[in-house]
């Protein structure tokens, strides 16, 4: 056991919580997209393979909507563009979830149109949402629950992507950790749960950055019961922070990636057992990612997949442990990494200069590009890029190649 996490049962009870009276499942990225595009709109339940009674049991089901319902033309960004279609959302009935948060980087790929339809889409079908809306006010406002009258409030952030982030219109609650944690504090005072849910970080690496880390500790401190984070697409590690479970990605869930690498293969549902006094337990849930929907983790599988979960969630025990996994990653990625990514990017600014201009403004105003150049180039100049533990190098290349 770590912090009192129960590594072999993928559980933990919080000391002195609260007694249970029920649950809410937790999931990471959901989008009706490549394989699971047509399977969702055939036979919305068969996506969820044996994983749809752990869904069911509990009192509330929340997702990350990854992307619009509906989308005529995409916007110039950086990255893919991603849409689903409004037959889609019997996907997210079908289970049901009651509550999608939409503060990502993919929920305004198809527009401002594609995002209000989508909004009213949901709303028909009994879905409700938060983390994005037609103006800054309503992107940044909290949603509050009544679950068997415990009443549950809760907190959608993201980095955003390519200015997706809320000012003066329609966009996602963006990178504002100050505000973040001051919605956690208002919440704290009428709530007796309060969940804070965070779209961050690099993508496919094993650890948060350091600036996710201290961010998500900054909504533990404010009076967060529970910090939850996805967007990486893998799954990361899990710690204690003053009595607040902080799980950094729950990785891909419904959410097909054309690859056999194995975690972006896999992922988790967290399920936290809450109560009138707050939080009292929680459980991991790990399952994998197959060309026909999801299967639970059992057996030998899901003893690997515990261990190396357990493994990378010790360096976050302390800054040394968080900032040494951080420079693996860096130096895994290499001065090669930055060349490699910057040709890229000269080339599509060349060949579709729109494209091309969206990549490189992307690095220069979301967190997780910003911070990973400007880290990793800082240690390039000063000679240090090769410089860290071999063991965090390992890792990062391990989840970065493994197949399955």
């Amino acid at each position: 056991m770590s912090d009192g996490i129960d590594w072999s049962a993928g559980g933990w009870t919080k000391p002195g919580g609260s007694e249970v009276e029920a649950e809410i499942v937790i999931s990471g990225d959901w989008a009706p997209i490549r394989a699971f595009a047509d399977i969702i709109e055939r036979a919305p339940e068969a996506v969820y393979g044996n994983v749809l009674p752990v869904l069911r049991d509990a009192g509330l089901r929340i997702t990350n909507l990854e992307c619009p319902l509906t989308g005529e033309r995409p916007v110039w960004k950086s990255g893919a563009v991603l849409k689903g279609r409004p037959a889609h959302v019997r996907g997210l009935t079908a289970v049901p979830f009651e509550v999608v948060t939409l503060a990502n980087n993919h929920v305004f790929d198809y527009g401002r149109d594609a995002f209000r339809k989508t909004q009213e889409l949901l709303a028909a079908n009994g879905i409700r949402s938060l983390g994005a809306g037609m103006s800054a006010e309503e992107a940044r406002r909290p949603l509050i629950i009544d679950l068997k009258g415990i009443t549950v409030g809760l907190v959608n952030f993201s980095e955003g992507e390519d200015l997706t982030a809320a000012v003066d219109g329609p966009g996602v609650f963006g990178w504002e950790i100050d505000r973040a944690a001051d919605e956690v504090r208002e919440l704290r005072k009428t709530c007796a749960v309060v969940i804070a849910v965070g779209h961050a970080g690099v993508e496919y690496i094993p650890f948060p950055p350091p600036y996710v880390a201290a961010a998500f500790r900054r909504l533990a401190e404010a009076g967060a019961d529970l910090v939850i984070g996805h967007h990486p697409h893998v799954p990361q590690g899990i710690e204690i922070r003053g009595g607040v479970p902080i799980c950094y990605s729950l990785g891909n869930f419904v959410f097909y990636q054309e690859t056999d690498l194995l975690y972006r293969k896999v992922g988790y549902l967290v399920k936290a057992g809450v109560g009138r006094g707050g939080l009292g337990r929680l459980r991991i849930v790990p399952y994998e990612i197959g060309d026909g929907g999801l299967r639970l983790l059992d057996g030998g599988k899901l003893g690997r997949f515990m261990a190396a979960l357990e493994k990378v969630s010790r360096p976050l025990a302390d800054e040394a442990g968080v900032r040494d996994a951080w420079h693996g990653f860096l130096r895994r990625y290499g001065y090669a990494g930055f060349k490699k990514e910057i040709d890229l990017i000269m080339k599509t600014m060349a060949d579709e200069p729109r494209k091309g201009a969206a990549m490189f403004r992307n690095r220069l105003t979301t967190p997780q590009h910003f911070e990973h150049w400007r880290d990793g180039l800082t240690r390039v100049v000063d000679g240090t890029i090769g410089d860290s533990p071999d063991w965090a190098c390992e890792l990062a290349n391990t989840w970065l190649t493994e197949k399955r």
